[in-house]
């Protein structure tokens, strides 16, 4: 079995040939590439190699979100990708506003399904030109994802996942960051909001103080 190592940096050198803003294609490259069952397989023989020193820099590179653990996988400051591992809670224990919660990401990505499936949503919104925030969302589409099931976001895009299956996990490919922020709305409150990357925040806090 290949390394987890070898097989990311194929697909890195894979998608690199792609034209940066065509995610369609980007997307076409990601689906010839995965193999759900075998890369659950090289994900696993991976974390059980792990030496002290390495999960302590996967731990590092990694968050957690009110619905979701998001296992940072390889973040190579010379590829423009990043490569995750998204571990969604079960139901009960999500909090809202994360990927329940009508939303854009800083950020392009492809997405595939390894375990599990989720309910995904895409909406339409309408941006309050006073606040930036936005004011209204219309759903465009929904669709139950499954296991093996991929496809692609751009940044300005909005969706949402109301609900996943216990287990579910996702493997993930991300473009570096292409705006400073992201957007989110709460369909029950009505109420947007703006976030910014803590990373993102130092001279504002630097000028407060």
């Amino acid at each position: 079995m290949i390394p987890l190592s070898t097989a990311l940096s194929e697909l890195a050198d894979r998608m690199r040939t792609t034209p940066a803003r065509r995610w369609a294609a980007m997307h076409d490259c990601f689906g010839s590439w995965v193999d759900g069952s075998t890369l659950r397989s090289v994900l696993r023989q991976h974390l059980l190699s792990l030496g002290p020193d390495k999960a302590a820099a996967l731990i590092g590179r990694s968050r957690e979100t009110t619905t979701h653990f998001a296992w940072c996988l390889r973040d190579r400051a010379a590829e423009p990708f990043t490569f995750w591992l998204h571990e969604y809670k079960p139901q009960s224990d999500w909090r809202p506003g994360y990927a329940d919660s009508v939303h854009n990401h800083r950020y392009h990505f492809c997405t595939v399904i390894l375990r599990g499936g989720y309910l995904h949503e895409r909406y339409a919104t309408t941006i309050d030109p006073n606040t930036g925030l936005i004011s209204s969302a219309t759903l465009l589409r929904r669709t139950e994802c499954a296991v093996g099931e991929s496809g692609f976001l751009l940044a300005d895009e909005f969706h949402r996942i109301p609900s996943a299956a216990d287990q579910t996990m996702t493997f993930l490919v991300k473009s570096r960051p292409v705006s400073p922020a992201s957007l989110s709305f709460d369909p029950a409150t009505k109420i947007g909001h703006r976030h910014v990357p803590v990373e993102s925040r130092l001279e504002e806090l630097t000028s407060r103080i």
